[in-house]
């Protein structure tokens, strides 16, 4: 039975993944681009495959393509994480300023934690990137296994492993002419 390609449609799902997490007012609801991920990569992986997608196969193209998606959002956050985060700590600062229902003890606690982590992380990268790549395999997982649902092909299951293929035998090439039937017999006179 022919395997359906998995890495091509789990790229490209990581793809999704990793993109629309990345981006800083968009990322809200990753575990919802996670999943939509994972549904897209069996989708891909469905259009390219004869047969129908088991659930085997879906969840591990959806658990590829959340991997994928963590790493390249992992990748792509640091340049929007170094041009953003600056204006958006400056946004938080100025909103933890002037809301009256925090106490000016918490105030000044954030201030301090935000004067000591302004800038870029490396390990804090790190840890993000780890933290996203468990989650998205369990979300691109289980959106690998509604893929199979939602997208799943109507057609023959494949033959079982092992088997091989036995066509009908080819009509001949050419089929002998008609014989004309005997001409009638000449009349007598008697």
């Amino acid at each position: 039975m022919p395997q359906a390609p998995k890495l091509q449609p789990a790229i490209y799902g990581g793809l999704f993944i990793g993109v629309l997490s990345a981006l800083p007012f968009v990322n809200v609801c990753c575990c919802l681009w996670m999943i939509a991920g994972g549904a897209i990569a069996v989708y891909l992986m469905q259009q390219n495959h004869p047969y129908p997608v088991n659930a085997a196969d879906g969840a591990l193209v959806g658990l590829l393509a959340g991997i994928f998606g963590a790493i390249i959002s992992g990748l792509l956050s640091i340049p929007i994480n170094m041009a953003m985060g600056p204006v958006l700590q400056k946004a938080m600062q100025g909103w933890i300023m002037n809301n009256p229902e925090i106490p000016q003890e918490s105030k000044s606690m954030l201030e301090n934690m935000m004067a000591r982590n302004a800038g870029f992380s490396a390990i804090g990268t790190i840890i993000s990137v780890g933290i996203g790549m468990v989650v998205g395999a369990i979300f691109g997982l289980l959106g690998g296994l509604l893929g199979v649902a939602v997208f799943k092909k109507e057609g023959p299951p494949p033959p079982p492993p092992g088997t091989i293929d036995v066509y009908p035998p080819p009509p001949p090439l050419s089929t002998p002419p008609f014989s004309a039937p005997p001409p009638p017999p000449p009349p007598t006179n008697l």
